[in-house]
């Protein structure tokens, strides 16, 4: 994955020119139809989501507002697999996740799904995100409740309807079974690593896209 042959490899083929010419970009798209009403009292509720590396996945939500805490680790397979180097063979059924606490007097379930769709990755890249590939990196929403599977089975049928991205989403939208912490050198990796090569070409440009674009939802650390 995010190994030092890799970034070696990237400096060669000239791909460290700067974080304008990184892969990361925003899709303009709609609010959701179908959403969660903000509550009228502070609260925490919690949604896993997966779309590729949980570094600048992590990174991102937690620049955004409303957003409590935000935990990397590994959801849809099993405690016997959930560490970073077996994860990392693409043969374990899970996906590097994030775990968002939010408080949904806040921001509203949709709209960190917005977030999630236009920022934080491509979703419509099937078992890859940039220069990472396999099962686990895909895309995926793990929802806790059945509201939750509704707005984002909705929101999907939404955008791909309104034809916002390049092609159709594969976002899978499956049940919460169980998230599984990431080793702690993983956690807060992009603030404690932001000059790496593979941070600066691929992951500082979502936070950035997050602040230019949703400077009502941005919030610095």
């Amino acid at each position: 994955m995010r190994t030092a042959l890799k970034l070696v490899s990237l400096f060669l083929a000239g791909g460290m020119t700067a974080c304008g010419t990184a892969t990361a970009s925003v899709t303009d798209i709609p609010n959701p139809v179908l959403d969660a009403p903000l509550t009228s009292a502070r609260g925490q509720q919690t949604v896993v989501l997966a779309g590729g590396c949980f570094w600048g996945v992590e990174a991102v939500f937690e620049h955004v507002k409303g957003v409590i805490k935000v935990t990397s680790g590994y959801s849809g397979g099993a405690a016997s697999t959930a560490q970073y180097e077996t994860v990392s063979t693409g043969a374990t059924g899970h996906a590097e996740s994030v775990r968002i606490i939010y408080d949904p007097s806040q921001i509203s379930y949709g709209q960190l799904l917005k977030v999630f769709f236009s920022v934080a990755h491509d979703p419509t890249e099937l078992n890859r995100q940039g220069p990472d590939t396999g099962t686990q990196y895909r895309s995926a929403i793990f929802y806790g409740n059945e509201e939750q599977k509704s707005i984002a089975e909705a929101y999907i049928v939404q955008l791909n309807q309104a034809k916002v991205f390049h092609g159709p989403i594969v976002t899978k939208v499956n049940a919460l079974q169980s998230f599984y912490e990431a080793e702690g050198y993983h956690q807060g990796y992009l603030d404690r690593h932001p000059d790496e090569p593979y941070i600066m070409i691929n992951d500082l440009p979502k936070v950035e896209n997050l602040r230019k674009h949703f400077p009502d939802l941005y919030k610095a650390k």
